[in-house]
């Protein structure tokens, strides 16, 4: 029997919802209630799992009538996608962000399964010894690979 956290039922409900449709709203304290837990948790969902590494984009207003909005990123322009997560980061990239954005790079059809693992591989902690400059390493990487599928046409 699987054991799910309550942060991944809200992230799976906020998904299957956004299957049906692109863009969502919802109210924080209606999401607490029916999930049972507190609003600063569906705050940590929000924040840390619709990501715009992770493809999506996130609008909140606060107040009486406040909302969040999220939105799936839609992939229009192969060549400006690329663009646009390569500006996603400068020198610096977390293990955690770089595979969000494989991972998105994957679901979007730009990179194969193996592919995918293969830099997962390459970017990983175990690959990078040189803790002072991990994350500046991992940076450059994923500019080089970002850059090199940008100069490849999508099929």
């Amino acid at each position: 029997m699987s054991h799910q956290n309550t942060s991944d039922l809200i992230e799976a409900y906020l998904k299957k919802i956004l299957e049906q449709s692109e863009i969502i709203e919802i109210r924080r304290a209606e999401m607490a209630d029916l999930f049972n837990c507190v609003p600063s948790q569906i705050n940590y969902v929000i924040n840390t799992r619709f990501t715009v590494q992770r493809g999506y984009t996130v609008e909140s207003k606060r107040g009486g009538g406040g909302y969040i909005r999220i939105e799936k990123i839609r992939v229009v322009s192969y060549h400006q996608f690329l663009s646009q997560v390569d500006r996603l980061f400068d020198q610096k990239l977390s293990e955690k962000d770089a595979s969000a954005i494989i991972q998105k790079l994957y679901e979007e059809d730009i990179l194969t399964k193996r592919e995918g693992n293969l830099l997962l591989t390459i970017i990983g902690k175990g690959s990078l010894d040189d803790w002072e400059k991990e994350d500046y390493l991992r940076a450059t990487i994923m500019h080089r690979v970002l850059e090199r599928l940008s100069y490849e046409e999508k099929e």
